[in-house]
């Protein structure tokens, strides 16, 4: 069983939208859908917003479903001139950048305290879609000081609120995880919330059109 994880209705209904769906069930709180995506036996979750969220959205498809591996899709913020409006890529690397032990562990932003470094490194699928890294928090904003952290610190290319939570859950579950972000909007270019509204579905249409070669590879 795969079991995809995904924060909106709206990401997730360009895969809902092909695929046959034999039921579909509540479970703490949280909207599956069980069935077959491309010729493959799958589990849809439709998690909500933000990283608690995220890790119970992967939990429950590992714990209820049986999931055997994780992958994760949407609409992400780009920070640097290498990611484009409405481009898609995969994620290589995943890091929660609103985590903070240095003042008690001395380590880097974002290293959780069960591992060493601070980005957790994902599986690649061989779809040509260029690498990117991810930071993950639960915050939606223009700040300039977390846009430093993201780019002269952590040298993250794309941020979302969602992905490196999952990436954490499929570490606790020993399992592959996979990640695909479309560019709904590009820090810099005027206001995010602005960009997402307006980007926001021509992003996960380009999206959709890779999902049937994604699947046949997981």
């Amino acid at each position: 069983m795969i079991g995809v994880v995904i924060a909106m209705q709206s990401e997730a209904d360009i895969l809902l939208q092909d695929m046959k769906i034999s039921r579909t069930l509540t479970v703490s709180g949280k909207k599956v859908h069980v069935g077959m995506a491309y010729g493959k036996e799958t589990a849809v979750c439709v998690c909500g917003v933000g990283k608690v969220n995220a890790a119970l959205g992967a939990q429950i498809l590992v714990s209820k479903f049986d999931a055997r591996k994780l992958f994760n899709f949407g609409v992400a913020g780009g920070l640097n001139q290498g990611t484009e409006l409405c481009a898609v890529y995969q994620i290589d690397e995943a890091v929660q950048f609103d985590f903070d032990l240095t003042q008690l562990n001395g380590t880097k932003i974002g290293t959780l305290d069960e591992y060493q470094e601070n980005y957790l490194t994902l599986n690649h699928f061989c779809a040509k879609l260029p690498l990117k890294k991810l930071g993950t928090s639960d915050r939606f904003n223009d700040s300039p000081a977390d846009y430093k952290l993201l780019t002269e610190e952590l040298k993250a290319d794309i941020r979302d609120m969602e992905g490196a939570a999952i990436v954490q859950a499929a570490y606790s579950a020993t399992l592959p995880v996979y990640s695909v972000k479309a560019i709904s909007d590009v820090a810099g270019s005027g206001s995010t919330t602005e960009q997402f509204l307006i980007n926001k579905d021509k992003a996960l249409q380009n999206l959709k059109a890779y999902l049937p070669i994604l699947f046949e590879e997981l």
